[in-house]
């Protein structure tokens, strides 16, 4: 299979190239990335547990789906995409906001990105692809906030970052 390629990016979000997804991983390269939240009526986040032979942060909790944008795609297109993939269901998908962050992993990978958060909703169970998500559920936003500060190693280091990010554009904004 070939290798992913990632969309680099400066900091104004402008394409400046493309690089293989471990490669940019492993330089620690600024790239484009998207982070889907999914929630239910009850307003609580579809969260998934990343499958165990992922090669960084197996059986971590984070949102629903995160990935990376494909050349020539939006980022609606490309959240939709893997929501699809990973999750089995597919829903109408908003734009947050976006920032960049950078987090090291133990394993000498860097995700470093400029990441465009996402926001949809679905109340049915998700038909998880095994290859990608060991498990789900559904946390309220408040639980979530508490259970990262009594368990922080359960949770992956980036989700740890952007729902901080998520958590204060609610605070400040109705949906």
């Amino acid at each position: 299979m070939k290798e992913e390629k990632v969309i680099l990016v400066n900091q104004k979000d402008e394409p400046i190239g493309l690089m293989n997804k471990l490669e940019a991983h492993e330089k620690a390269v600024l790239h484009r990335a998207f982070s889907v939240f999914i929630l239910n009526d009850k307003n609580e986040v579809m969260l998934q547990q990343r499958a165990h032979q992922k090669y960084h942060s197996p059986l971590l909790w984070t949102n629903t789906c995160c990935s990376h944008q494909r050349e020539g795609e939006t980022n609606i297109q490309a959240g939709t995409r893997r929501l699809s993939e990973e999750m089995g269901f597919s829903a109408e998908l908003k734009e947050l906001f976006h920032f960049i962050y950078k987090a090291p992993f133990d394993n000498g990978l860097t995700e470093h990105e400029l990441d465009h958060v996402m926001i949809g909703y679905y109340n049915n169970k998700p038909i998880i692809n095994p290859d990608e998500v060991e498990d789900w559920k559904w946390m309220s936003i408040e639980a979530i906030k508490e259970d990262m500060q009594i368990h922080p190693d359960i949770y992956t280091v980036w989700f740890k970052i952007i729902f901080d990010e998520f958590y204060h554009y609610l605070e400040e904004h109705k949906l």
